[in-house]
């Protein structure tokens, strides 16, 4: 009987967050290791579909380097990145965007079996991703940046109560295709449908003070914040796209975003529809506050 009381209790916490977020607009950008843990997935993917079916909106933007990787080390090619970016020649882009298709439509399949409506789409069709090449970063090939966004087809698959699953494969201006960072992509994305939220998923808690250090986790950040942590050289490594990712989604205009770590069961579940909540919500604030005293 507690054990039912207890359930009850989350499911009744839960209330105000679904009639808060009914109908908005949230994208997720999901990838790097943790896209390939078939653990991790599973709870990633139900707690879309949970969302769905609460009445939300997602919108599932998803990376996959280790499985270029491996699709590259199939085909007889290295791999090089430079400044995080993956050097990306003609070839090494046609991996890119069949590997990226080929996850798209597994992550599609996989949400199916879970009982919820998705589609796949790539940032090349129908012009939703337009890519711009990446100026002043060396010779790293078809990698580019997001120029503008097209979400006509976006909005006829929201509308319809659909889940979008995209992969950041952009068309330039040239013709040819373009690799994006998926948390870039995740970003204009959220900017361009107005999202309420943008969620970053990583493997880490959120943004620490000491990444080797749990407790020292900053669960609320201003903008300030983390523009001076980041000065501060705290925000390093793989979190400074992540982070760089949030900031140009609430410069425009996105309500909130958040870092979690995906290997956390249901962490989305945990995050929006808890008064708790977990990892760390940045918010549009201007201006530094307690979490950053000190430092």
């Amino acid at each position: 009987m507690q054990d039912a009381i207890k359930k009850s209790e989350v499911l009744i916490q839960a209330l105000p967050y679904i009639k808060k977020f009914f109908r908005k607009n949230v994208v997720i950008k999901f990838g790097g290791s943790s896209l390939g843990d078939q653990a991790v997935r599973k709870s990633v993917l139900q707690d879309i579909a949970f969302m769905n079916f609460a009445g939300m909106n997602p919108v599932l933007v998803h990376g996959g380097g280790p499985y270029i990787n491996e699709k590259m080390k199939q085909a007889g090619k290295t791999y090089k990145f430079v400044n995080g970016l993956r050097v990306t020649d003609e070839e090494t882009m046609k991996i890119v965007d069949e590997a990226l298709l080929d996850l798209n439509q597994i992550l599609v399949s996989e949400v199916k079996a879970i009982g919820a409506e998705a589609f796949g789409l790539s940032g090349k069709e129908n012009k939703l991703l337009r890519a711009k090449r990446i100026e002043n970063a060396g010779d790293i090939g078809f990698v580019s940046t997001v120029s503008r966004v097209d979400t006509t087809v976006l909005d006829r698959i929201l509308e319809t109560n659909i889940i979008p699953i995209i992969c950041p494969v952009g068309l330039g201006d040239d013709g040819f295709l373009y690799n994006i960072n998926a948390d870039e992509a995740a970003a204009h994305i959220a900017m361009a449908i107005k999202a309420e939220k943008l969620i970053v998923l990583t493997n880490v808690e959120g943004v620490m003070k000491d990444k080797e250090k749990k407790e020292t986790l900053f669960d609320s950040l201003s903008l300030d914040d983390v523009k001076y942590l980041g000065d501060k050289g705290i925000i390093q490594g793989g979190m400074i796209p992540k982070v760089a990712a949030c900031i140009k989604a609430l410069e425009g205009k996105v309500k909130k975003a958040h870092i979690i770590n995906a290997h956390i069961p249901h962490a989305m579940l945990l995050e929006i529809f808890t008064d708790e909540g977990i990892g760390t919500e940045i918010v549009r604030s201007g201006k530094r506050t307690r979490a950053t005293e000190g430092i």
